[in-house]
Formats: C-alpha cells, structure tokens, sequence
C-alpha cells in the first residue's frame, strides 16, 4: 500500500488508459478523483468495467472516489474541480494528466504547411492547455503541503518528427506537454514536488484497437519488442513517477514504447 493515504487525480480516466492508471493507484492505497467529459465513455469503446462505473471499480477495492465530469481544456471548470476536490479529499498529492488525444474530425489537415488555426486550438486545447491549467491548479495545494507528484502524459509522437509533415497539431501539443515537465519541475523542485511526463507509444487501449487500420499488422515490425504495450504496463511506470522509488527523479520524459523512438 506504497500509497495509502493519498489522494490522486487522473484527467480522462473514464476509460483506456486513464482508467488503467486509476485502477492501478487505486490498489496501491491511494483515494482516486476520476475525471472525464463523459464519465460514461467506456460504454462508446464497449470497454467492459468490473462495477457500474470507473468509481464504482475504485471503491470496491476499499478506496474512496469521487466522479467529476468536467472539461479540462475549460480554466474554469479545471479551477471548479479542484475546489470539489479539495473540498472533499482536503489534499491532492498526485496529479496526472491524461486527458488529450489526436481526436481527428473527417477531412481535418493535420499537416505542417496546412493545418488550419480551428485545428490547431482544438488539438492544443485539450493536449497541452488542459495539462497547464490542471498543473497550475494542482501546484497551489501542493506548494502549500510542500509536496506531491505530477505526472504529464507526452507521447511518442512528440519525441520525433515521423520523418514527413503529418499529425502536426498533435506532435507539438506533445512536444509542448514535454517541454512544459521541464519547465515546471524546475520551479516547483523547491517545495518537493516532482514533476515527470511519460511518452507511451501504440498501447492496446480499447480505442486504439477499434480505429486499428492495416498498418497496425506491420507496426510491430518498427518496434524492438516485436509488440504492442498494454495499458497495465504504462500504469506501472505511473507508479514509479508516483511513488517513493523515484524520489530523485524530476524533469524527465520517459518513452514507454517497446523501443519504438530509439536515441
């Protein structure tokens, strides 16, 4: 129970990954806030849950939850989360940032020369601002208790190019996510928070499965573990960034991909 008596927050949890990484906090002791725009989005990707909903799942393993709907990319409602968090849990001491995606409307230019400003807010609005506006309302309380661990959601996409001018929005929103770690752990190292990101690469969550094209029966080939992660094995770098054994680290943007992006 490396996390009993703690308090996290996981935007965008109400399914996928995002859920993976609340169960998984979940049985190490920690109380967990689920955050979603749609608490009920499992039932879209047909993701099947072991209770009624995410916080249903969380309770039956002993912990307290609370259920927030609210839109991270939203200041407002972000500010008006963490006043109900904070009013009920009295603490938050991990956040992580999960919410985002490279949510693709039909017929969007996504490309480098061509992407159009409508896109571009869109994609950074949920990606990179909702990650700001949760780490600034996160950092308050934490500066307070002089603790706590933050950990940013990257990805792969924003670590290398992908060799042509394609996905634009999303590889700098994730570049950005990756750049603003940095940033912020340098300001808050000084009152014992960590600030960390990791970059997960083709992880099997339940919406990645459904949009798999043909090019996902060749990808493995690029991949030096010869396969795809699965959503268990990012939850448990989560909880390296959120737990003791990693104390000594902050700053950092760490690949969870199979050796996909290699230096």
């Amino acid at each position: 129970m490396k996390l009993a008596g703690k308090v996290a927050l996981i935007t965008g949890s109400g399914r996928g990954l995002g859920r993976a990484y609340a169960l998984h906090l979940a049985q190490l002791g920690a109380d967990v806030v689920i955050n979603d725009v749609n608490l009920s989005s499992a039932r879209e990707y047909d993701e099947k849950l072991a209770a009624e909903t995410v916080m249903g799942e969380i309770e039956a393993l002993g912990r307290r939850s609370l259920g927030i709907e609210a839109d991270v990319s939203n200041k407002d409602a972000v500010d008006g989360m963490f006043e109900e968090i904070l009013g009920k849990f009295g603490r938050i001491d991990i956040l992580v940032n999960n919410a985002g995606g490279n949510l693709r409307h039909e017929n969007s230019d996504d490309s480098a020369s061509g992407a159009p400003p409508e896109r571009l807010q869109f994609i950074m609005d949920i990606n990179l601002n909702s990650a700001i506006y949760c780490c600034q309302a996160a950092s308050r309380p934490m500066k307070e208790q002089k603790s706590g661990k933050i950990v940013n959601i990257s990805s792969q996409a924003g670590l290398w190019s992908g060799r042509d001018g394609g996905g634009m929005p999303y590889k700098i929103a994730k570049a950005g996510v990756a750049h603003y770690t940095r940033i912020l752990a340098a300001e808050l190292g000084p009152y014992g928070i960590n600030v960390n990101c990791i970059a997960p690469g083709f992880i099997a969550s339940a919406r990645t499965v459904r949009n798999w094209d043909k090019a996902g029966n060749t990808l493995t080939d690029q991949i030096a573990l010869r396969r795809v992660g699965q959503p268990e094995e990012a939850a448990k770098v989560i909880e390296f960034l959120v737990t003791d054994l990693s104390d000594y680290v902050t700053g950092q943007c760490l690949p969870v991909c199979g050796g996909y992006v290699a230096w």
